[in-house]
Parts: structure tokens; sequence; C-alpha cells
């Protein structure tokens, strides 16, 4: 009897099931992992679960409970290897043939590894998975010692639970700065004096050409520098999982291409979360998102039309990072920004950046600011006043009325 099929096991594909059960849907839904743990959340992985303050079960996206009482079926450790889409059918590795009614494929994205001299040494992690940072933590131990290769988000957050533990931590950048490929000089400025003053060590425009040591790493080499360390964790952005899709004869382009709709170009199947390549029209513009509440939407979406309904996916994008006592809201991108006005003090490591187009918000940046970041969500593409934004004594919230 044909069914849901939901292939992947991260945030899009669990928000999916979910959303069909609440709409209404009451035949099958098989939903088939590679991992062996119920989805989970992933976020915290790089945060508090790194740093021992969220458990096993918290980490969880919902118990396993309510699988079992919506009657979902969970396939775990199961990799669908072929989507056959005359037929309507899938094949997995592990042989079974299963059809569907309806197919979304939520196979996020995976590791871009780092193929260098010494790459396949013991103690060279990559942060994406679960068993990911189970590895990490028992090797930090017996480990002071750590270099951490790329400046992105993830880097810095690991970076920031690492040197709170009391390791050592060096990050290594090819850019010019950290954080330069996703925010601005004056944030990236603030982030590094940030972990610097922690005692982190940065080096920007360095290359890792290799790793030495004999079984296990024990030095980085950059060129014409040469790094100590017990331990190296690489985070140099993801690539999306479209194999699948690809060889089912799906268009893909960065990602799976999806309308607004979330279907794919076979009606039968749909696509969500950090593999897709989606149109925004509020942004008006493709893109593909590394964010977890676009995933959780775009899901919800595509159950919707998955059930016959016509929902369309209009979200503005937005994202959070967590380092040390700082928590950082980020709405819309701020390089669409021609001008940008500061509410707040920087000193004291509470304020927000407005990015302006035309004297229209396109962007915010937020820095312990969380009632700001949520008047700045509202006031997206609207006309604001400078001083306004700026002036800490003016109510942002009457701009709402």
């Amino acid at each position: 009897m044909k069914g849901m099929v939901i292939v992947g096991g991260g945030h899009a594909a669990a928000q999916n099931a979910a959303s069909l059960r609440q709409q209404g849907y009451t035949g099958h839904i098989t939903l088939f992992s590679e991992e062996h743990y119920i989805p989970y959340q992933r976020p915290p992985l790089s945060k508090e679960y790194l740093a021992d303050q969220q458990s096993l079960d918290r980490l969880y996206l919902r118990p396993e409970r309510f699988y079992e009482e919506r009657d979902i079926d969970l396939r775990l450790g199961v990799r669908v290897s072929e989507i056959n889409t005359k037929t309507n059918n899938i094949l997995t590795t592990t042989g079974d043939v299963l059809a569907y009614e309806k197919l979304l494929i939520a196979t996020g994205s995976r590791a871009r590894l780092l193929r260098v001299p010494g790459d396949q040494l013991s103690g060279i992690h990559y942060l994406r998975q679960l068993d990911d940072v189970n590895n990490i933590k028992k090797e930090l131990r017996d480990s002071s010692k750590i270099c951490i290769v790329g400046g992105g988000y993830v880097g810095l957050e690991v970076a920031s639970v690492l040197i709170s533990a009391g390791h050592q931590v060096t990050i290594i950048e090819s850019e010019s700065r950290i954080l330069k490929r996703v925010t601005t000089p004056k944030m990236s400025s603030l982030f590094h004096t940030l972990h610097t003053a922690k005692g982190a060590k940065i080096y920007t425009e360095a290359v890792v050409q290799g790793f030495l040591g004999s079984k296990r790493v024990e030095y980085l080499n950059c060129g014409d520098l040469t790094i100590p360390t017990d331990m190296v964790i690489i985070g140099i952005g993801i690539i999306p999982n479209i194999e699948v899709a690809k060889k089912a004869g799906i268009t893909c382009d960065n990602g799976i291409i999806v309308d607004d709709r979330c279907q794919t170009s076979d009606p039968n199947i749909f696509a969500a979360g950090d593999n897709t390549n989606h149109p925004n029209t509020i942004l008006n513009r493709r893109l593909r998102l590394e964010s977890v509440p676009n995933a959780m939407e775009q899901a919800r979406v595509a159950a919707a039309n998955m059930l016959g309904q016509d929902k369309k996916y209009a979200s503005l994008p937005w994202f959070w990072s967590n380092q040390y006592d700082l928590k950082l809201q980020m709405m819309g991108f701020s390089a669409d920004g021609d001008s940008q006005a500061i509410r707040g003090d920087i000193e004291t490591k509470k304020f927000v950046v407005f990015y302006l187009n035309e004297d229209k918000l396109v962007a915010v940046d937020a820095i312990n600011s969380p009632a700001e970041f949520m008047i700045g969500k509202k006031l997206y593409g609207k006309a604001v006043n400078h001083t306004d934004l700026s002036n800490t004594n003016f109510d942002l919230g009457s701009l709402l009325k």
C-alpha cells in the first residue's frame, strides 16, 4: 500500500512527519534515516551538548513515543539508495522496496572535507552529526591543545565551549577575517576581539597544507607556520546531499531545485531543508539556506502540498549563535544594506545593528538584545528613520503601530 515516504532524519524530516499527521493524514508514513538515532536537534551539538550541559534525551526533537503514538514508521540506520520516479518507489541499502504516494527528500547536508596530506590521522574530526560530537567528547579528556580549522559560526561556537572548559584553542581561517562570508567587518572584529580576550589564538589568511604525526595528529602545517596540537576539529562548510535526487533525474543546481511549494521537477516529490535551492519571494531571489527555521517551515509547507493543498513558502531567513555570554540573533543578510544604524553600546556587548537599503530595513544583527531583534523582524521591508533606530530613548515598538 502506498503512503508518504520521507528520506532523511533531521529537522525537516521530523517536522514533515508531524505536520502530515497534524493536518489529518491517516495513511502510512515511513521515515528513513541513515543515523541510528531518532531525529534530534543539530544546533546544540556545537553548543550545550558539546559542553555537557544538555543530555541526549533533551536533544531529541520529540520523544520516541511520539512516533509510536502517531504510527510513524522510523527506519533508522537505513539509507535510501535509489528513487524510481516511473514506478514511484524507493530502494534501500537493505534491499527493501517501498512504494510512495508522495515523497519528501530531506537529506540535509554533510561536512566539506579537507583533503590534505595526513588527513587520515586519528584525532582529526568534523562536527556535523551526533556521533561526531560523541567521539570528540571522548578524546577531549586527553587533549589540551585544540586546533579549529574554519572561523565560521560553528567553529567559533566550538571554540567558546572548549576555551570555557580550559582547553588551549587555536583558530585557523583562510580568509582575511573570521566570519567574512557571513557578516560585516565590524561584527568580525567584535568576535575576533572576544575570542582573543578569552585566550584563543587566531590566524587569518592561513591555509592548512597538511597534518603531521605518526598515527595521531601532532602538528598542523600551514606552510611557514607549524602548530602543535592534540586534536583538530574542521568546520569549512557543508555540501548539500543531492546525490539520490540527481540519480533519479530530479533537477539540481546548488541543491535540489524546488518551487515556492517545495515541489521538485517531479510532481510527486518534494524537498525541504539545507539541500534545497528555493525561491524566496520576500527577498526576491533564489537561495540555499543552512538554517533550522528554514528547514522547519519548508517541511510544513511541503506537508500541506503533499496533501493537495496550495501553500506557498514565504519566510524571512533568520539565524542565531551562542558564544560565551553573547547571544547573536540575525535576520536577513547584512550585505543587502547600503547603510546602517547602531542602537546600544558595542562596548557593553548589548546592541543592535540595523541594516537599511534606501531607508528600508533589510537585515538585523542583535547582540544580547532579543526584544529589539523581534521588533526588527517585524519591521523588515519598511521605511524607518535612522535616528529613531539608533536613539535608545525612542520606543521601537511604536513603529509597529
